[in-house]
């Protein structure tokens, strides 16, 4: 195989409020970090071991803007994007690193905002819920469905 793969798909919480910066010509960029976590078992000890890789995430434009509307630290999050690595000098001359996942696809697993509104008992409608009572046509249905009336 020739070609190559830049390609990270994640489910973590954030770990902070999501921070937005609006340029003069209407672009905007938000950025922050989400945390997974490995659990497993030391052979040894018996002991349950949490292990919580941070991940820093960059979202353009719209996808930026509906971040900042919707999401709040501790929210879930399900996200595919490429790996980037940014380089930088400081105002005294030292050379930074960071490396980012600039998200190109993402949903929304839970809010905070949704979380709260079942606690409160508030139930808020989606698209998805009108499709709760809808039923599958059976087999022979199909038949029916696929004759031609002329």
């Amino acid at each position: 195989m020739h070609g190559t793969l830049n390609k990270v798909t994640l489910i973590g919480h954030l770990g902070d409020e999501v921070k937005i910066h609006y340029f003069e010509g209407g672009n905007s960029i938000a950025r922050f970090s989400i945390a997974t976590n490995e659990v497993y078992i030391n052979k040894t000890t018996n002991e349950k071991i949490t292990s919580t890789e941070w991940h820093n995430l960059v979202f353009r434009n719209k996808a930026a803007e509906l971040c900042e509307k919707y999401l709040s630290k501790g929210d879930k999050i399900y996200i595919e994007g490429k790996i980037r690595t940014r380089n930088w000098q400081t105002e005294d001359g030292t050379t930074k690193h960071t490396t980012e996942i600039q998200v190109t696809e993402f949903i929304f697993l839970s809010t905070k905002k949704e979380i709260d509104a079942k606690s409160k008992g508030i139930r808020h409608t989606t698209d998805d819920d009108k499709f709760n009572n809808f039923e599958v046509p059976k087999v022979s249905d199909y038949d029916k469905l696929n004759d031609i009336p002329f």
